[in-house]
């Protein structure tokens, strides 16, 4: 029985927004969240110790990450080659170079000769020696539509039908290297690809290079005993039989994340069985706090309370909230500042509400005749910002109706009222 590693989607070097310069280390901190991540993944790795750890892909945010982050991963994934594991680099979409051109990020490990670490870069299977045993892996790296786009066969063809014809084509190289297999070995599918099924998150937004959907059944075949994946950062089982895993990304990536837990799987394979857990990591919290105080009389307070009953110690923290533009001399920015002095790091998103883009009132609907008092009541009654007005514009539109003798008794139409522009309360007040 194999025990294995299994992690995926490190993407150092990401998020660095959401971070702070640490001034010891001249470090900026999100990076040393990632480094501390993958650093309790090695430990558990040395610890047990696992007879070989599978990187499922997405190593970087891009495929020329800077000098510092490279040597950050590698200085990792190193303690590993230190201590006698085996270790499979799988590269993802954002390990290639734009449109799969120009190699991949992780190809340097081979070309170093880095002892035990194999990078899978195609389609190949590799017989791997551990501790334990011979093991079977068979790599399949994220395949892009764009080796085929060129080709003078594939000229007017939709995408759909190109990403059918390279499906078609993956069905084919699959079952070749699925006929070369040893029956006899426990056998690991380690995959980068986005399967029909999954659950998607932010990797859909973050990828550099548009790929495709690989059909579950396509892979989930009974000559594997483990199908190790990588490319989705939410962790998810797909498939028990064979036991089919997205371990998901090791940090919070964005606040698209911020619900998910983080974390690695721990697998033991042997031929026709196998037993994975899930097993989190304690990374550091996302908070995001979203609020409309536009019905606010005091919305500083509202504002206050709710960051005061938030957890944002040590956190990455978003605070949004809706205001209208008559309400900012009420917030005062250097007392949210102070509220959220505790957190990691913080950003704070005003959106400005216009007034005029509040729906429209059921009795001054299209087709509802009033009178112009009614009509004023009406609209006053829903214009809490207006209260302290109210009585006055009333008298005030009282004796303007009174001076115009000819328009006793007319009846005033809301569709006109309607396509009156709203005035700002200083507009109101020179009004009246």
């Amino acid at each position: 029985m194999v025990s294995i590693l299994h992690l995926s989607d490190i993407h150092m070097g990401s998020g660095f927004c959401h971070g702070r310069l640490n001034p010891e280390t001249g470090l900026n901190t999100r990076l040393e969240d990632f480094v501390a991540s993958l650093s309790r993944c090695i430990d558990r790795a040395i610890a047990e110790p696992a007879d070989l750890v599978l990187f499922g892909g997405d190593a970087f945010p891009d495929a020329t990450p800077p000098p510092l982050v490279q040597q950050a991963f590698a200085g990792q994934f190193r303690r590993l080659a230190d201590a006698g594991i085996p270790t499979v680099l799988l590269v993802g979409n954002h390990d290639q170079h734009a449109q799969g051109q120009g190699g991949a990020s992780l190809s340097i490990y081979r070309t170093l000769g880095v002892p035990g670490v194999i990078v899978g870069d195609r389609l190949e299977t590799h017989v791997i020696a551990t501790a334990r045993g011979n093991v079977q892996v068979m790599t399949l790296p994220w395949l892009t539509p764009s080796t085929l786009l060129t080709r003078p066969e594939m000229e007017g063809l939709s995408m759909a039908a190109v990403n059918q014809r390279l499906i078609d084509r993956l069905r084919v190289a699959l079952e070749g290297e699925v006929r070369q297999l040893d029956p006899d070995l426990p056998t690991v599918l380690l995959a980068h690809v986005m399967t029909d099924t999954a659950n998607f998150g932010a990797e859909r937004f973050l990828a550099v290079g548009k790929g495709f959907t690989v059909p579950l059944a396509l892979l989930t075949r009974p000559c594997f005993d483990y199908i190790a994946l990588g490319h989705v950062h939410r962790h998810q089982i797909l498939c028990h039989q064979p036991l089919t895993v997205y371990p998901g990304s090791i940090e919070r990536v964005d606040f698209s994340e911020v619900d998910e837990e983080k974390g690695y799987m721990w697998a033991t394979v042997e031929r026709g069985h196998t037993e994975a857990t899930f097993c989190p990591l304690p990374v550091r919290p996302f908070q995001s706090l979203s609020l409309d105080v536009t019905a606010e009389a005091d919305p500083q307070g509202r504002l206050l309370r709710a960051i005061a009953q938030a957890p944002i110690q040590d956190a990455v923290v978003r605070l949004t909230y809706r205001v209208y533009p008559g309400q900012l001399d009420q917030i005062e920015t250097t007392a949210l500042f102070d509220a959220l002095a505790a957190a990691h790091t913080y950003t704070i998103q005003p959106q400005l509400v216009s007034p005029v883009s509040r729906p429209r009132l059921p009795e001054l609907g299209q087709g509802n005749t009033l009178s112009p008092i009614t009509a004023l009541q009406a609209y006053l009654a829903n214009r809490e910002d207006l209260a302290d007005l109210a009585e006055d514009m009333m008298a005030a539109a009282q004796v303007l109706l009174a001076d115009v003798s000819a328009g006793e008794g007319d009846v005033f139409s809301t569709e006109t009222m309607e396509t009156l522009p709203e005035p700002e309360p200083s507009q109101q007040l020179r009004l009246l």
